[in-house]
């Protein structure tokens, strides 16, 4: 039984890099839960500390994963065109999965900003920053999912 506790605390993990690299599963829910299962399976002090430590990284990193953009194109890309480019992203995912994510979100900040400004010209750098800024919320997430990873299963196999 502690094997596949273990086994399941590593996939979890796995399945939550792989939704955090690739926006199609929700990485840092993946390992919350495996966090929190591993912990209630255990029930031992160290490792409820450890999940508990990961759970305030994971809230953090999804917190930062929207201030940290948000302020990098404030003022260079107006809201609704990432409003526009998230749901045409979400459109995109599901007509070619995986890279109509990005296809979806590219296409619809461009069309928003062309009809804003009327220039290509302009529309191209205010894309480029909503790009960097996904980029930036892509690597926050990676980092918080992955210091929440290591230490959960850090503890599994210390305690």
């Amino acid at each position: 039984m502690e094997l596949l506790a273990g086994v399941l605390l590593g996939a979890a993990v796995v399945l939550g890099l792989i939704g955090t690299v690739f926006p199609i599963l929700p990485g840092s829910l993946f390992v919350a839960v495996g966090a929190i299962g591993y912990a209630l399976w255990a029930q031992q002090t160290p490792i409820t500390v450890a999940a508990i430590v990961a759970l305030i990284i994971l809230v953090a990193g999804v917190g930062l994963k929207y201030l940290i953009p948000a302020r990098a194109v404030s003022g260079d890309v107006d809201n609704v065109a990432l409003f526009i480019g998230g749901l045409l992203g979400l459109i995109g995912f599901f007509v070619i999965p995986i890279v109509g994510l990005l296809i979806g979100f590219v296409l619809g900040v461009v069309l928003v900003e062309l009809l804003r400004t009327r220039s290509l010209r302009q529309a191209i750098p205010a894309t480029k920053c909503a790009l960097t800024a996904a980029g930036i919320s892509i690597l926050v997430e990676l980092v918080a999912v992955l210091l929440a990873g290591g230490i959960i299963i850090t503890a599994a196999l210390v305690f």
